[in-house]
């Protein structure tokens, strides 16, 4: 739809991505070889796994990769500071990350569909557990639910970075700089975009540096949200219980939302009873993670093909420190 519009408006888009792993190689994919669109992703240098990294780096064309030397936090600061930057207003940037609630909308529907697909009866309530980073997968569900979709409460689960647990607890918050590097990589982040459409949501106001100008209504809030935030080794332990006693394969990210998930429900038997209708998202193919999985389970997780031959392909990206004006010179070098 965006190809055929330019096309037609005879106009380029620049697509400006921050990843901490998995969005970019969706992005990346997703526009590969398009007319008219350009694609340039950010990601922390030492923050992905290989194949993540592979994922984007090995496919050329419109799509350029670049390494940050910094954090996830360090590549969306960038990307963010490049849209207020009315020099490169002739590049016709937008963004696939969910500062672009263009990207959130659609992530509304597959809650809906969950609901649909599990539901035993016209109003049974259900619970969500989502694990978290940049919390664009909890914004949408938090619409969702807002439009209608009967939530009992949404679990919020998060790695080590954990400020929005104690936000949630104290009505305090402190993002966490540098954010703490987990093994759930794509949730490596220390100041969630999405954080301040929340406080929104919630009659706050929070600006771009996590400053709360406007409290939010903390108690209607914990009334619909209960967050966790699961270690490390939590998160390996709770890969090597879902595969020993259910034969569910989880990766770190979907273990952190089934972890989260248990301990809700452990903390709250009234809310949470046998019959109770529960959903734990699960983000990305273990297959992206087999170091982890094999060091845990023993094997190395079957490739879906997405990920065949992905070992054997050459890479290319570039590296760029974590500065401002580099980057600027970079997008005004490459994208005349």
């Amino acid at each position: 739809l965006m190809q055929y519009y330019l096309k037609q408006n005879n106009r380029k888009l620049l697509i400006l991505t921050a990843t901490s792993g998995d969005t970019g190689s969706a992005i990346a994919n997703a526009f590969y070889g398009l007319d008219n669109i350009e694609v340039a992703v950010l990601f922390p240098e030492t923050e992905v796994t290989d194949r993540q990294r592979k994922q984007m780096t090995t496919l050329g064309k419109n799509v350029r990769i670049i390494a940050i030397d910094g954090k996830f936090d360090d590549c969306q600061a960038l990307v963010k500071q490049a849209f207020t930057d009315a020099e490169l207003d002739y590049l016709g940037l937008s963004s696939a990350n969910s500062i672009n609630v263009g990207r959130i909308i659609p992530q509304i529907v597959y809650y809906f569909y969950a609901y649909a697909k599990l539901r035993k009866t016209s109003d049974e309530e259900i619970v969500f557990s989502v694990p978290s980073g940049n919390f664009g997968d909890m914004m949408g569900g938090v619409l969702a639910m807002q439009m209608g979709l009967p939530v009992k409460r949404f679990i919020i689960a998060t790695n080590e970075n954990d400020e929005f647990p104690k936000f949630l607890e104290t009505g305090n918050y402190d993002k966490i700089v540098p954010s703490k590097n987990c093994i759930s990589s794509a949730m490596n982040v220390g100041h969630p975009s999405n954080l301040a459409r929340l406080v929104a949501l919630y009659g706050g106001m929070m600006d771009e540096s996590g400053k709360i100008f406007t409290p939010a209504n903390m108690e209607a809030m914990r009334s619909e949200i209960w967050s966790t935030s699961i270690s490390d080794s939590k998160t390996r332990e709770t890969i090597q219980e879902a595969w020993k006693e259910h034969e569910l394969l989880l990766e770190p990210h979907g273990s952190v939302g089934w972890a989260g998930l248990m301990e809700y429900c452990k903390e709250s038997q009234n809310d949470c009873g046998r019959d109770q209708l529960c959903v734990a998202l699960e983000t990305a193919h273990p297959a992206k993670f087999p170091q982890e999985i094999e060091k845990l389970l023993g094997f190395d997780p079957a490739l879906p093909p997405s990920l065949e031959g992905l070992e054997d392909r050459m890479e290319s990206f570039d590296h760029l420190d974590n500065d401002y004006e580099d980057f600027k010179l970079y997008l005004v070098e490459n994208y005349k």
